[in-house]
């Protein structure tokens, strides 16, 4: 890699942090080339994105954003998950964990938060943001369907009154 090319990951990688809303530090710990395959599409359909980058690019990179704090954890074999719902990234990366121990939760950052892979796992424990929009429309077509209800109850009850006159006096 030369000197522009590297410059050229840097600008990439510092754009990436700067768009997204989490980012989760893994360690390799020798995953297969399927194994990598597999966490990669999940990853990818959770609409998140994983890049093994140079650690020193990825210290430059972070030099700017709001994830400075995770350049602690840049050591060793590391890749990067990001995304930009704050709990996407975590959720595939924790879910993938929990089917092999080729790889390592080393920790991440939420913005300027940063998590250890305790607070990473709890981040994934979370609703991602689909679930939390669909129980706000839920709580807010509540009420709606609530009064649409008592509206009808009434004329309900008196129809019931007037079949069991009906009824009664038949």
């Amino acid at each position: 890699m030369d000197r522009s090319q590297k410059a050229d990951s840097v600008a990439q990688l510092n754009a990436v942090f700067n768009e997204v809303g989490v980012v989760v530090i893994t360690r390799n710990l020798g995953m297969s080339v399927a194994q990598s395959t597999a966490l990669r599409g999940k990853i990818r359909d959770a609409g998140a994105t994983y890049k093994v980058a140079k650690n020193s690019l990825a210290k430059l990179a972070i030099a700017d954003t709001d994830y400075v704090g995770i350049g602690d954890f840049l050591t060793g074999p590391t890749a990067i998950a990001t995304s930009v719902d704050p709990v996407a990234a975590a959720k595939a990366v924790v879910d993938f964990a929990k089917t092999t121990d080729k790889i390592e939760i080393v920790g991440g950052s939420m913005g300027s938060q940063v998590l250890d892979a305790a607070g990473v796992k709890a981040l994934a424990s979370m609703p991602s943001l689909d679930e939390l929009r669909a129980k706000l429309i839920g709580l807010v077509q509540a009420p709606a369907t609530k009064i649409a209800q008592l509206q009808t109850a009434p004329a309900a009850k008196l129809a019931r009154v007037f079949a069991a006159y009906a009824d009664k006096a038949a």
